[in-house]
């Protein structure tokens, strides 16, 4: 057993391959947390520091490293739980009620029980281990078991407990076009919060924590947790004046308040976490493995074109036909037919809940443009925004009370759209039925689910915040339950909808608009911290960029997109004919590496050199892919060495430069590492290479 319950003071030790995380019960029955780091051997360790208050001002409640804080008494600490019941009373009281334990094929899983002293309302904290990957899921599921309604005021997932200060904490910050900027600041007194309010997760913060003591990719202590949400979710870091420091993490209580009726329960979203002893790098590949095995679907991502960038709104069957043509000659598997084939969708004005096919468009349905698709063995996806409606539509005409709206104000546009109150069921049932008639009726392989604008003026509910995207959970899952072969891309107006409760009901992640390959490069790296590789699409996009305005080499666009899961957006009918060579030529390159790509180990290698090279590096069994890039060259024209990682020491390699073969030992190649030097602006190089039989 990997849980275990020691024989004093109701101790649990929770231990995976490489770390253990420790609690216990007290004499006040509080939950109080022990240990969080590398393994230990026995429970028995443990003890329960008795605790004294530092003064009247510093209460014993308010010192306690508690596992889940409630609001109450004399604790003025952040608390993970705040409840009012229907006779006012505002504090919560819990007793220690026992715990249970259940077991998997590769998961133990501890419930502590805990129920108020005086309320028939019971809170059970869910510890669920996932030993050979060192993970650890933690959650609440709190109940109603009361006759009268209790309102939830707030709730958090967790809380933990790090025994150390001065901890620096990572996140990413950005909005729209520069998604997952990442950034590192010092933990010092105050507090550091994190959130979103839009609706969506991650435009602005990503609802994960990240903190470490000095730590590089390969050493050093690292505490991690993302949390299982999409939309509105808030995170709190807060070095305390007792010597540790704090995170919770949960749904964000602004302007957010959950009705529990008699007899109801709620979970709160999870949190995935993790300890690390060996660096950031332990931490990616913990996640990154976890997210392949249990929680993504299987098979590899197909190689798609996007018609948006050469078509945008201007839409119609037979340039898409002859772009598809295009497509399949370049090699690639899925045809996407992005915005504009429907309603009266000419651009942002219209169109937006209208789902029929535009017959100006299309003359013959839909069906013209597929049956062509298909005839080129393609795949074919298509693009909806189901969560939108314009006002000029049809659709608002009929149902202009399905938007979430005050009767009272004027409802605001964002990009000329309202978005649909998804909570109301019979709006629920039109979109499950509109995207359901669209995948029954045609043969369609792919789904890119968009939604370009935040939430706003949600009317009296205050659930929406979370419910919203509980309903859209909801219909994605019964639509693949029907539609079991069809791909979802999570879209939001960019990177705003990347998380760990939204992957696995959608199968990638559109990771941003901006598709300049330079600027990907750092969206890309930031991502790859957390988020697994095979999730991430990444888009081949025409020069000058749309958004940077940079013109920048084909083949060094090739090889930025190539790090996910490639795409094409270009205009490909104006491409010459030794850029259609080229692209023959990385596509096919794409196509024998993708499983190393798309479910290999991810490294992000060191560059030790002046020159500011990026450096990456991807290994499945006996073969491998390095990345190297080099924006812009410095004065000097330093080259690098590239120190690879994770081969076996005695066996011998063989990488395939662009001067040659060179064979080498895999002890060799991590430490005295391969000598690269690339020059110019945006120079770029891939190397593949196995290890010798």
């Amino acid at each position: 057993m990997s849980i275990v319950v020691g024989t004093k003071n109701d101790v649990f030790l929770l231990s995976t391959e490489n770390t253990s995380y420790a609690f216990g019960i007290d004499d006040r029955g509080l939950v109080r947390h022990l240990y969080w780091g590398k393994k230990l051997t026995s429970a028995e360790d443990l003890e329960m520091p008795v605790l004294t208050e530092v003064s009247t001002n510093d209460p014993v409640f308010e010192i306690t490293p508690e596992e889940f804080p409630v609001h109450g008494g004399l604790r003025y600490k952040e608390h993970c739980l705040k409840a009012t019941f229907a006779d006012g009373t505002r504090e919560l009281v819990y007793q220690y009620c026992g715990y249970d334990l259940e077991e998997g094929e590769d998961w133990e899983e501890l419930v502590i029980h805990l129920k108020d002293e005086h309320y028939a309302f019971t809170m059970d904290l869910h510890y669920k281990l996932y030993p050979r990957y060192d993970l650890m899921e933690r959650s609440v599921v709190v109940k109603n078991e009361m006759e009268e309604p209790i309102q939830i005021e707030q709730l958090h997932s967790a809380q933990f407990h790090i025994p150390y200060e001065n901890l620096n904490f990572s996140n990413v910050h950005g909005h729209w076009g520069a998604e997952e900027q990442q950034f590192t600041q010092r933990v010092s007194y105050g507090k550091i919060l994190i959130e979103n309010r839009r609706g969506t997760s991650s435009h602005n913060h990503n609802p994960y924590f990240i903190l470490d003591r000095d730590a590089t990719e390969t050493t050093g202590e690292v505490f991690f947790g993302a949390l299982r949400m999409t939309g509105n979710f808030s995170g709190v870091v807060e070095q305390t004046p007792y010597g540790e420091t704090l995170v919770q993490m949960g749904i964000n209580p602004h302007d957010c308040l959950l009705q529990l009726a008699p007899g109801q329960s709620l979970r709160a979203p999870a949190i995935l976490c993790g300890y690390s002893a060996t660096g950031f790098e332990t931490m990616s590949h913990n996640l990154h493995r976890f997210a392949l095995d249990h929680i993504m679907s299987k098979g590899l991502r197909p190689v798609l074109y996007n018609s948006w960038e050469a078509t945008e709104f201007h839409v119609n069957c037979q340039d898409q036909i002859k772009l598809a043509n295009k497509a399949k000659e370049l090699g690639a598997e899925l045809f996407v037919l992005d915005d504009g084939w429907f309603g009266e969708r000419h651009s942002i004005q219209n169109g937006l809940g209208d789902w029929y096919v535009n017959e100006g468009k299309f003359p013959n349905g839909l069906e013209e443009l597929i049956d062509a698709v298909k005839g080129l063995d393609m795949k074919f996806g298509i693009w909806v925004e189901p969560e939108m409606v314009n006002p000029k539509a049809q659709l608002y005409q009929e149902h202009p009370d399905w938007i979430y709206h005050y009767d009272t104000r004027v409802t605001d546009t964002s990009r000329v759209q309202y978005v649909l109150n998804v909570t109301k069921p019979e709006v629920q049932e039109f979109i499950y039925n509109m995207l359901d008639n669209l995948l029954t009726r045609y043969d369609i392989d792919y789904i890119k689910w968009d939604a370009n604008r935040p939430i706003s003026q949600t009317g009296p509910q205050r659930d929406i915040w979370y419910k919203h995207i509980q309903v859209i959970y909801g219909i994605v899952t019964a639509l693949k339950k029907k539609h079991p072969d069809v791909l979802f891309e999570a879209c939001a107006s960019g990177g705003g909808r990347i998380d760990y409760g939204i992957l696995g009901i959608f199968d990638d992640f559109w990771t941003s608009d901006n598709t300049d390959a330079y600027d990907r490069l750092y969206i890309q790296n930031s991502y790859s911290r957390i988020y697994p590789i095979k999730a991430m699409r990444a888009w081949v996009t025409d020069c000058p960029n749309f958004l940077s305005g940079r013109m920048i080499p084909l083949t060094f666009r090739y090889h930025s997109a190539m790090m996910g899961s490639l795409g094409i957006g270009c205009n490909i009918l104006k491409f010459t004919p030794e850029e259609v060579e080229l692209s023959q030529k990385m596509i096919r390159q794409y196509k024998e590496i993708r499983p190393i790509i798309q479910e290999g180990t991810f490294y992000r290698l060191d560059n030790p050199s002046a020159d500011s090279y990026f450096l990456y590096e991807y290994l499945k069994e006996d073969k491998g892919v390095l990345f190297a890039f080099l924006p812009q060259s410095k004065v000097g024209h330093r080259g690098t060495t590239i120190r690879l990682r994770g081969l076996e020491e005695n066996a011998r390699y063989t990488l395939h430069t662009s001067q040659g073969d060179i064979t080498k030992s895999g002890s060799y190649l991590m430490g005295h590492g391969l000598p690269l030097r690339l020059s110019g602006d945006y120079a770029s190089a891939l190397v593949q290479f196995e290890k010798n039989q």
